[in-house]
C-alpha cells in the first residue's frame, strides 16, 4: 500500500469516527454582529446570531460570563444544568448565568436561530466544550464593518 493510500485510509477512519461530533459542529454556526469593551474593566459584550439547523444539538459548553439569549426563529430546547428543559419559540428570551454549563437542540423542521448577547471576561475563549473530547468550531464567521472596540 502506497503513501496516499494509507494517508487516505486514515483520514476516513477519522471521519467516520469523529463523525456525529463534526457534524453538530457544522451544523451550528455563530455569525458575530459586534464585539466591543464595556465600562466594566476586563469585560466586553459580543453580541451574535447563532443558527442551529434542524434536528441538530449544539455541544453542552459554557461561557466565562452571562448569556442573554432571543430567540429569533424556530423552537429551541435548552437544557441548563440544574434546571428542567425549557423549550423556546421566537420571540422567547432566556438568561444563562456565568460559566453554566448548557445546550441547546433544534427540535423544529426549519432553521433555529438566537440572537445571543454575552458579557464575558474579555481574553478568554468565548466557547468552553464540557466535553474536552469534542472540539468545537469556535471561529464565528464574521461580519466586515461592524462596530468593534477592537
Amino acid at each position: 500500500m502506497n503513501i496516499p493510500t494509507t494517508r487516505m485510509f486514515a483520514a476516513a477512519a477519522l471521519i467516520a469516527m469523529a463523525g456525529p461530533a463534526l457534524a453538530q459542529v457544522s451544523n451550528v454556526k455563530r455569525i458575530d454582529l459586534q464585539r466591543n469593551d464595556l465600562s466594566i474593566p476586563g469585560r466586553e459584550t459580543v453580541q451574535a446570531i447563532v443558527e442551529i439547523a434542524p434536528g441538530t444539538t449544539a455541544a453542552r459548553h459554557s461561557h466565562p460570563g452571562e448569556e442573554i439569549i432571543y430567540v429569533l426563529e424556530g423552537t429551541l430546547v435548552y437544557e441548563i444544568d440544574g434546571k428542567p428543559p425549557v423549550t423556546l419559540k421566537a420571540g422567547d428570551v432566556l438568561f444563562i448565568p456565568y460559566g453554566v454549563t448548557h445546550s441547546a437542540t433544534n427540535i423544529g423542521s426549519g432553521r433555529g436561530a438566537e440572537l445571543a448577547t454575552y458579557v464575558v471576561e474579555k481574553g478568554k475563549p468565548l466557547i468552553t466544550p464540557a466535553d474536552k473530547d469534542i472540539s468545537m468550531n469556535t471561529v464565528p464567521n464574521t461580519r466586515d464593518g461592524l462596530p468593534s472596540a477592537r
